[in-house]
């Protein structure tokens, strides 16, 4: 798809233009209303993907949870899948600016048949929880402070610590917005073991003094909305000493690891990506 046209389409997911704008311009790009509507389900998610590993998958077990006050899902190993053991590395999983979805619920349950105890949570708890409409979504994101998403985080990270299948090492990884949130709970929260964040807005310089935890970083290599805070971000870990790795995946988009949309998905980073972080958490967390 035309690089303009994906583009358009991330400004738009990040609010920074309205729907009726987008709809026009793509029409525009596209060259007709008639075209503009046949792109649109390419750019949009096909949550109908949202399945590689089912519900039903015997290695595992789900449940739907509210730890500290937020609603979460919550996949695991299932009993005797890893050596007879009940206690596992948990891994607190941060969806992107649409909330809850089948697809973070799928990516939750990816992280449980890898070994963990992974809890997806919805941070849009406090305003009623993800709505099925994604553009409701979307909009309830300008309601949602930084700040707030942080302390709630930090609460939800001690309270999976305490909980008796954990073996009181938590991590957090987070995509999009969730990205973000990542960064900012590694500023709030001293105590989190370890933070990946794909193409996650970059925390206050000034700010990356209090982080302790280990951080990996992925961006996708044409994400012009991100990726100009690379440079101040990594000067300030770099100067403060951390524990960091980034890396750039040429060629990709911002949400190059969403599977249910067809425009953005980049099978190669999205899997070498994940490598990267199912050894960088197993370094962390084991």
């Amino acid at each position: 798809m035309n690089q303009t046209i994906i583009d358009l389409y991330d400004r738009f997911t990040h609010g920074q233009i309205s729907r009726r704008r987008f709809l026009d311009r793509l029409a525009v790009l596209a060259g007709g209303s008639a075209a503009a509507t046949a792109l649109l389900p390419l750019l949009q998610n096909n949550y109908a993907l949202a399945e590689t590993v089912p519900e039903s998958d015997s290695r595992i077990k789900t449940e739907a949870a509210t730890i500290a006050g937020i609603s979460a899902y919550v996949a695991k190993p299932a009993q005797g899948t890893s050596g007879g053991g009940d206690k596992f590395p948990a891994v607190i999983v941060i969806h992107e600016n649409r909330g809850l979805n089948p697809h973070i619920k799928d990516v939750t349950r990816r992280f449980a048949t890898a070994g963990y105890l992974a809890v997806g949570v919805d941070m849009l708890t406090p305003l009623g929880g993800t709505p099925a409409d994604e553009d409701k979504a979307r909009e309830m994101f300008s309601q949602v402070k930084p700040d707030d998403v942080a302390a709630q985080l930090t609460a939800v990270v001690a309270a999976v610590r305490a909980r008796p299948d954990s073996n009181g090492k938590v991590g957090a990884v987070g995509f999009c917005w969730g990205g973000g949130a990542v960064n900012n709970l590694a500023v709030a929260d001293p105590t989190l073991d370890a933070g990946v964040a794909y193409y996650g807005r970059q925390p206050d310089a000034a700010k990356v003094a209090s982080i302790k935890a280990p951080l990996l970083l992925h961006y996708g290599g044409l994400d012009t909305n991100i990726n100009p805070g690379i440079p101040a971000y990594e000067a300030a870990l770099k100067a403060g000493g951390k524990d960091y790795k980034i890396y750039v995946y040429d060629g990709a988009n911002h949400a190059f690891n969403n599977d249910t949309n067809a425009a953005r998905y980049d099978k190669p980073a999205a899997d070498l990506a994940w490598g990267r972080t199912l050894d960088f958490l197993k370094q962390h967390l084991a």
